[in-house]
């Protein structure tokens, strides 16, 4: 049986769509690699910026919240080495997740589907990070926005939201 030419159209928009999730997930996971990869290569620039933050040194001066500052060096290495630690597992995530998607680029719907999984799982794991550490933690709990210098919101925000629209449109199922 001869297919279609919608049936032929139907499948190239498939396998096209299927290479930008590839392409989605490939990128997601060079940025966040690249995160921890700058951390390590430049190590003292954003442990500046964490030990600033956990101190909350630069803190609006009458700040009740004060109390909650983190003033000790190993616990400051121990949050930074943390972040690193989830960037790193983060990419290696959506870089698994990359490569299953496109070993099954071809395949039926249901395993390319299943190929995401990893893709998921880094979504959380970014989500956590930048959220919930730079966001939440950082920002509301260390005060992190009444610093004019060390106010890493925005960059987190940005990061985030990318992973989550990204993730909006890479886990739209496939369809046979």
């Amino acid at each position: 049986m001869i297919a279609s030419p919608e049936d032929q159209y139907s499948k190239v928009i498939t396998m096209e769509l299927r290479f930008c999730k590839v392409t989605i997930a490939g990128s997601l996971a060079l940025f966040a690699l690249l995160c921890a990869i700058d951390n390590l290569a430049d190590y003292d620039t954003n442990y500046a910026f964490v030990s600033h933050v956990l101190s909350m040194d630069t803190t609006y001066a009458s700040n009740a919240l004060r109390s909650r500052a983190i003033t000790e060096p190993a616990l400051w290495r121990l949050g930074y080495l943390l972040i690193i630690a989830v960037e790193l597992t983060t990419g290696a995530c959506y870089l698994a997740a990359s490569v299953q998607m496109l070993r099954r680029l071809r395949a039926g719907a249901s395993l390319f589907n299943a190929a995401k999984r990893m893709f998921h799982i880094a979504t959380g794991l970014a989500f956590a990070l930048w959220f919930t550490g730079f966001t939440v933690v950082a920002g509301e709990w260390f005060q992190m926005w009444q610093s004019t210098q060390w106010n890493g919101q925005e960059p987190a925000f940005r990061f985030y939201i990318t992973a989550l629209i990204a993730a909006i449109f890479v886990s739209a199922k496939e369809a046979d």
